[in-house]
């Protein structure tokens, strides 16, 4: 059954007045980040541009970096889903500010958050509730490749969050209190880590974010990083890289911005798509469901996009115009 859904999605079922659409839309390039939720949403997007608006979508994977450097020097892609803003904050303030991006959607996933988290077992067993609390015991987190310093897991390189977890690192002192960075190579290489230590019943200590698949299934728990939030020390050093932030301050994490960022252009060049991008919004919970999904069926973004049109009529059809509802639900 989904083998046939999928192909009439992806073939389209709107025949005549389907090439109309297509060709009043044009050509959308979605910016799908290389992590379960922006896969999800960029390919859910897609689906229903396509099937509901019939535009020629077309996908552009990479990291938060990669993606805003392309849409801001090279004018592509034409949105990007899911972007966690916080750490390119200054890049965009300037490229909305001179016309080029805009943050079309400020609030796709609602209650999202990142920061530092452990293990569950570890915080019960030893009563930790903040940053410190963990800070004063390596021993407990050993090192993969060094045991007899403690392990601290970053973001993988290209990722925004890379270089505030590098400057956070630096303005909590780890270094001198016995940690070193556990780098992975990739978001999987991430997930395995936190999988891995889940199903052994190890400890945990590093950066995610949620909603996650991660979060909710290894019941990780963020800590308090008992520090004031330095918006000063933040914008202009925190996200910066690190020779570019000579004296990092502690600061707990700031509020995350996650927004859907697109070309200025695509508002005026395609306004009902654009309002679509607009309205978009799913809380935690909802999203959590369907990444809970694909940790489960092995399932692709694109898998889980039509689970959600084929069960969540309610939610998507108030993002939708009558008539692309209409096509949307005769596709499906």
């Amino acid at each position: 059954m989904k083998k046939i859904v999928h192909a009439a999605l992806i073939t389209g079922a709107l025949v005549s007045s389907g090439q109309a659409l297509a060709a009043d839309c044009g050509k959308v390039v979605i910016g799908e980040m290389n992590w379960a939720s922006g896969e999800f949403l960029a390919r859910l997007d897609g689906m229903i541009l396509e099937e509901g608006y019939g535009c020629d979508v077309d996908y552009l994977t990479a990291g938060t970096v990669p993606q805003i450097t392309s849409m801001n020097e090279k004018g592509t892609p034409t949105f990007a889903s899911e972007v966690w803003a916080n750490a390119n904050k200054i890049l965009i303030d300037a490229a909305e500010a001179e016309g080029r991006l805009t943050r079309l959607n400020p609030q796709p996933i609602e209650g999202a958050g990142e920061g530092w988290w452990i293990d569950p077992m570890m915080m019960e067993k030893h009563g930790f509730k903040t940053v410190d609390d963990v800070l004063a015991r390596p021993d407990l987190f050993p090192h993969p490749e060094d045991p007899a310093k403690g392990g601290f897991h970053t973001c993988p390189a290209g990722w925004g969050c890379e270089l505030a977890n590098a400057n956070m690192f630096r303005a909590f002192d780890l270094e001198a209190k016995g940690w070193r960075m556990v780098e992975p190579g990739s978001g999987a290489g991430l997930d395995g880590a936190i999988a891995k230590a889940g199903e052994r019943g190890e400890p945990w200590f590093g950066y995610y974010w949620a909603p996650t698949t991660m979060i909710g299934k290894y019941n990780l728990q963020p800590l308090d990083f008992d520090a004031p939030y330095d918006a000063e020390n933040w914008d202009n050093c925190i996200v910066l890289p690190t020779e570019d932030c000579e004296n990092p301050k502690r600061t707990r994490w700031t509020t995350s911005e996650v927004v859907s960022l697109a070309q200025a252009s695509f508002v005026t060049d395609e306004p009902l798509a654009a309002a679509y991008v607009e309205k978009r919004s799913l809380t935690v919970p909802q999203l959590g469901q369907y990444l809970k999904y694909m940790d489960a069926n092995q399932a692709t973004g694109e898998d889980a996009a039509i689970e959600f049109l084929l069960n969540e009529e309610a939610i998507w059809t108030q993002w939708v115009t009558a008539d692309a509802a209409e096509r949307i639900k005769s596709a499906l």
